[in-house]
C-alpha cells in the first residue's frame, strides 16, 4: 500500500505551501518526461536525417538562444500580463514546437523552430516555464519550506527526465518488432511531445486566477542589484559549462566513442537521472545544516573532477560509473541556487530577479553547444568534459569567495 503510493506523494508540496503548487508539480512530470527521451533521441533523429555533428550543436545552441530571449521577454513585460497567461502561452508552444519537429526535416525550419520552441536539449529545465514556474512556487511558500518546495519541484523534473529516458529506447524496440523504421517511431516521439503540451496546457487553465499587485508584479530591481548582478554573471560561467555538455551532445559523445545504442544510452541516463533525482532530497537538510551556499559549492565540485575523469577513462564500463558518480552529485545545488537567488532579493524583486538570473544563464549556455559540437566533429572528443569539469569548478571558488560573507534572513529564506 505504501509503495503505490508513492509515485502520487511525490506530486504533493510540502505541506504550508499553496495548493496550486500542486499543479505545477505535475505539469513538470509531464514536461520532464518528454525532456527526458527528447534530449536523447534529438542527436541520432538529426544524424537521421542526413545532418552532422555540428548541426546537433547548432540546434542545441537555437534553443537555448530562444529561451534566453524568451525570458527576457518575460522579465520586461511579465508584469502586464498574469502568470496564468503567460504559462498557457507556453504550454500552447510546447505543443506547436513538437509538431513542427514531427514533421519537418529541412534545417533552416528547424532552426527557427528551436529557437522560438520549448524544445530542451539538456537534463534541466532551461525553457520559458522555469522562471514563471519559480516565481509562482516563490509565493506559495517561505522559509525553509520554500527550500523544500524547490527540491521537490526539482525532484519531480529529475525522476520524470529519468523515466523519459528509458522511453527512448523505443525506437530501438520498435525496429525489431515491426516494420516501422526507427525515423518514422522517432517522428511519433514528437507528437508525444506535442499531445503533452496541450495536457500542460489544460493543468494550467486549473490555475487560480490572481491579480497580481502592481508594485509585486513590475517591481524592477532595486536594493538587491548588485548582489543579483554578481550571481547572474557567476551563474553564466557555469551555464556556460553545462551547456558543453547538455544531454544530447553527451548522448553523441557516447555514440561516437563507445558506439552505445539509442537503448543503451537511454538505460544510462535512467539510472543518472534517478540518482540525480535522489540527491535533491538531500538538499534541503544539507542546506539547513550547512547553509545554501555552501550546499552548492561543496557537492558540486567533487561532481566536476569526476567528469573530468571520465574523459580520460579508457573503458565503457569506467566511464559510465564516473559519470553516474557525477549525476548523483552535480544537482543539489539546483534547488538551493533557486531558493538562495530568492533568499537575497525582496518579495517584490523576486519576477525581476527570477528573469534577471536566467537570462545570462541561457545566454552563455546558448553558446556552448555549437562549441561542443564542432569539437566533436573535429575528433577531439574528451574536450567538452574537460573544458565543462574546469569551468565549473572556477565558478562554485568564486561563488564560495564572493558570497560566503552574506549573511541570510531566515525569515525570508
Amino acid at each position: 500500500m505504501t509503495a503505490a503510493r508513492a509515485p502520487r506523494s511525490i506530486l504533493l508540496p510540502p505541506a504550508g505551501v499553496d495548493r496550486s503548487a500542486r499543479l505545477l508539480l505535475v505539469a513538470r512530470s509531464l514536461r520532464g518526461i518528454c525532456d527526458g527521451f527528447i534530449a536523447v533521441l534529438l542527436p541520432a533523429y538529426l544524424l537521421s536525417l542526413g545532418f552532422g555533428k555540428l548541426t546537433v550543436g547548432l540546434i542545441g545552441t537555437a534553443t537555448l538562444l530562444g529561451s534566453a530571449v524568451a525570458t527576457i521577454a518575460v522579465g520586461l513585460m511579465g508584469g502586464r500580463y498574469p502568470q496564468r497567461a503567460l504559462l498557457l502561452f507556453a504550454a500552447a508552444l510546447m505543443a506547436a514546437t513538437g509538431l513542427a519537429f514531427g514533421f519537418l526535416s529541412s534545417l533552416w525550419p528547424l532552426l527557427v523552430v528551436a529557437f522560438v520552441g520549448t524544445l530542451n536539449p539538456s537534463s534541466g529545465d532551461v525553457s520559458l516555464f522555469l522562471p514563471l514556474e519559480h516565481t509562482c512556487l516563490a509565493e506559495s511558500a517561505k522559509g525553509d519550506v520554500r527550500t523544500a518546495l524547490f527540491a521537490r519541484y526539482s525532484l519531480v523534473g529529475g525522476l520524470s527526465a529519468a523515466l523519459g529516458a528509458l522511453l527512448a529506447g523505443l525506437p530501438d524496440w520498435a525496429v525489431a518488432h515491426s516494420d516501422l523504421s526507427a525515423l518514422v517511431v522517432i517522428r511519433a516521439m514528437f507528437i508525444v511531445y506535442a499531445i503533452t503540451g496541450f495536457v500542460v496546457f489544460l493543468l494550467y487553465l486549473r490555475l487560480p486566477r490572481r491579480k497580481a499587485h502592481a508594485a509585486t508584479a513590475r517591481a524592477p530591481l532595486g536594493p538587491s542589484r548588485a548582489i543579483v548582478t554578481r550571481l547572474a554573471l557567476l551563474f553564466s560561467v557555469d551555464a556556460f559549462a553545462g551547456g558543453l555538455l547538455v544531454n544530447s551532445l553527451l548522448t553523441l559523445w557516447l555514440i561516437q566513442r563507445f558506439g552505445l545504442s539509442l537503448a543503451s544510452a537511454g538505460q544510462f541516463f535512467f539510472w543518472s537521472g534517478l540518482l540525480s533525482a535522489g540527491s535533491q532530497l538531500a538538499a534541503a537538510p544539507i542546506a539547513r545544516r550547512i547553509g545554501l551556499l555552501n550546499t552548492m559549492v561543496f557537492t558540486h565540485i567533487p561532481s566536476s573532477v569526476s567528469l573530468i575523469a571520465a574523459a580520460f577513462a579508457p573503458t565503457l564500463p569506467l566511464t559510465l560509473g564516473l559519470l553516474l558518480v557525477r549525476s548523483a552529485l552535480s544537482q543539489l545545488d539546483v534547488p538551493t541556487r533557486s531558493a538562495y537567488v530568492m533568499a537575497v532579493v525582496t518579495p517584490p524583486e523576486r519576477p525581476a530577479a527570477a528573469s534577471f538570473t536566467a537570462v545570462p544563464r541561457s545566454l552563455a549556455a546558448a553558446v556552448a553547444p555549437t562549441i561542443a559540437g564542432g569539437l566533436l566533429g573535429a575528433g577531439w572528443l574528451g574536450a567538452p568534459l574537460i573544458a565543462c569539469g574546469v569551468l565549473k569548478i572556477a565558478y562554485d571558488l568564486s561563488v564560495l569567495a564572493a558570497f560566503r560573507h552574506i549573511r541570510l534572513d531566515r525569515e525570508s529564506s
